[in-house]
């Protein structure tokens, strides 16, 4: 009989330290997993800590927190390359940009530095996880882990198995989310996903919507909260996840699916001018500096 999986990994590797790098760091360490966190930069790995470090602060605020904030930082170790990750590295999650090349160069050098037992996982929410698996020298042991942001409060963990994946790490990966807690929706690799491909189609409706003067953003987003119990509506969910991120995502559709997730003029109009969202205090809505 072989050994039980671990409620999450002893160490995880997370390359990319930005606002889903950081919450998946966060959340890993709040279940008692050892962290390093991947970022080049001093500059970013500096804030990427202290993104940590204020979402520990708020959940200890909140009482989610069965130990000190401090006590969990601790877990957290700031590393400046990918080849310098432990041979024991049990999960290594990449958060980096929606760049495809970006994403198969990180993982390969993750792969390198790792054991053969490690898990590497793409938090992707709309790449390909088999063409990613081709950069890969173990794509048996590959698979996405889409998570939602903000990491630390979302309960959805979307699973993405490509044809090359193992049962075996598919089920370890199940039980790894559930252990942080989190709840899993298990799909095949298809352009999108799940949850991307039906919160895209949504979301650029509603911009088309507000492109065409049926309604201002409120009215859009309180019209698919109350009458459709939405937590969110799709404009402010927008706005959260960053209106440059949403390009990304449906032009990559836009090619894979076709004409229904054509992007918007107002989409590209504001990506152009630096209206993304949340991060710049500006998108569908004006927001305060976090």
């Amino acid at each position: 009989m072989s050994a039980p999986t671990p409620a999450v990994p002893k160490l995880v590797a997370v390359i990319g330290g930005g606002r889903m790098g950081a919450g998946i760091a966060q959340v890993f360490a709040v279940a008692g997993s050892v962290v390093c966190l991947v970022e080049r930069d001093p500059a970013a790995a500096a804030a990427a800590r202290d993104r940590v470090a204020m979402g520990l602060l708020r959940a200890a605020e909140k009482g989610a927190l069965a130990e000190s904030a401090d006590l969990v930082l601790e877990r957290l170790v700031l590393v400046d390359d990918a080849a310098g990750l432990s041979a024991d590295t049990d999960l290594v999650v990449e958060a980096v940009p929606e760049e495809a090349t970006l994403k198969v160069s990180v993982l390969a050098a993750a792969e390198r530095a790792v054991g053969d037992g490690a898990v590497l996982a793409s938090n992707t929410s709309s790449l390909s996880i088999t063409g990613l698996a081709e950069g890969l020298r173990r794509p048996e042991r590959f698979v996405g882990l889409h998570f939602f942001n903000p990491v630390p409060a979302s309960k959805l963990v979307e699973i993405v198995t490509g044809p090359q994946t193992g049962d075996a790490v598919r089920e370890t990966a199940r039980a790894w989310v559930a252990g942080l807690g989190k709840s899993e929706v298990l799909v095949r690799d298809s352009p999108g996903f799940a949850t991307s491909r039906l919160g895209v189609l949504l979301g650029l409706e509603a911009i088309r919507m507000l492109e065409e003067g049926v309604a201002d953003a409120a009215a859009i987003d309180r019209a698919m909260e109350l009458g459709y119990r939405h937590p969110m509506g799709p404009l402010r969910s927008t706005d959260l996840v960053g209106l440059d991120v949403r390009l990304a995502i449906a032009d990559h559709l836009h090619r894979e699916l076709g004409e229904r997730f054509a992007p918007p003029r107002l989409l590209r109009d504001k990506v152009a001018r630096g209206e993304v969202g949340r991060k710049a205090g500006q998108g569908f809505y004006t927001w305060e500096a976090s």
